[in-house]
């Protein structure tokens, strides 16, 4: 009988919490989203690069390789982040509790920044070659 009450009160607390989960739901496929969405900046640039032959400068080559590679990294890291905080998350609202995520934001915003600039980059040599 005891076991019961202690299920029918965890029940109580997942159905006030729900939005919360909820919101926490939405927020984790969001990014996995936008994980999906960087690798498939990567495979883009590359097969682009390669099906429409735009250079065979070596360098622009080999940018366009590593572009394509690091934005599989930075949205296979985003993924991985992502559900690592979905968990987190998770616990935190059944605890009641708030911790925000600082670092994670950093991280994430400077992978980004970098990803940008090796388009930039990639760009910019394309548009200067000789």
């Amino acid at each position: 009988m005891k076991a019961l009450k202690i299920s029918k009160e965890k029940q109580e607390d997942n159905v006030k919490y729900a939005q919360q989960h909820f919101a926490n739901e939405r927020t984790y496929l969001a990014w996995i989203r936008t994980a999906i969405s960087i690798i498939g900046v990567g495979f883009l640039t590359t097969s682009l690069h390669y099906t429409i032959k735009i250079s065979s400068n070596r360098a622009i080559n080999t940018l366009a390789i590593f572009l394509g590679i690091y934005a599989c990294v930075v949205g296979f890291l985003i993924a991985l982040m992502s559900t690592i905080h979905y968990t987190r998350k998770r616990r935190e609202i059944q605890d009641g509790i708030f911790i925000p995520s600082n670092y994670s934001i950093i991280f994430v915003s400077i992978l980004f920044s970098i990803l940008v600039f090796l388009i930039f980059m990639y760009l910019s040599f394309l548009l200067f070659k000789s």
